[in-house]
């Protein structure tokens, strides 16, 4: 819609994703997080990181998880990201940014601005972090696909999932419930 190109990185004290601009420096492998995170122990970004002959600037993530990498607490470490160009599973998830994660198989929701440069979340992840993982329950569109390696829309207009160690291509098509509601359904085949 606008150009933009947005990714998504990961390490071992945050996981992040970026609104990628001209020059940009998210600051991996100096840092990972938000700058302000780095500021109270004397890091510099002016100073610290390349910044491309003068053209290189460093912007912070746009959002990150730093739950944690222990075994009973783990960041979801993203993977794959894409925007829903269709209405098929309703208008509010029109042109959305769908993000799917290494750990747990999940997939991740997010709004976005007018001109598409920020995030709109609601509390508590307004600060752009999620920082325990119950935090993210609020932006989980789905999960337990195992290991996602590729999130796409197909040319109907749902969402197709790669699973890679599931060995499994999903399609995501939206159900009616029997209380008026809707949902969604799953439906997976074996990969070639």
């Amino acid at each position: 819609m606008t150009g933009n190109l947005w990714e998504t990185e990961n390490g071992g004290a945050a996981d992040e994703v970026n609104l990628v601009e001209p020059g940009f420096n998210g600051g991996w492998k100096q840092f990972m997080g938000m700058i302000s995170n780095q500021i109270d122990k004397g890091f510099d970004p002016d100073a610290d990181l390349v910044n491309f002959g003068g053209k290189g600037k460093y912007s912070d993530p746009k959002f990150q998880w730093t739950a944690g990498r222990t075994e009973e607490v783990r960041n979801p470490v993203p993977t794959s990201i894409t925007f829903l160009n269709s209405d098929k599973y309703g208008v509010q998830y029109e042109n959305d940014m769908f993000v799917g994660s290494y750990n747990g198989g999940t997939i991740f929701n997010f709004d976005l601005n007018d001109n598409r440069t920020e995030l709109v979340l609601d509390s508590p992840l307004d600060d752009k972090v999620a920082d325990a993982t119950d935090e993210s329950e609020d932006i989980t569109f789905a999960q337990g696909f195992g290991v996602i390696t590729d999130l796409e829309v197909g040319p109907d207009g749902y969402l197709y999932v790669v699973s890679l160690d599931q060995g499994q291509i999903y399609r995501i098509v939206p159900t009616a419930n029997g209380d008026g509601t809707s949902g969604a359904s799953i439906e997976g085949d074996e990969e070639d």
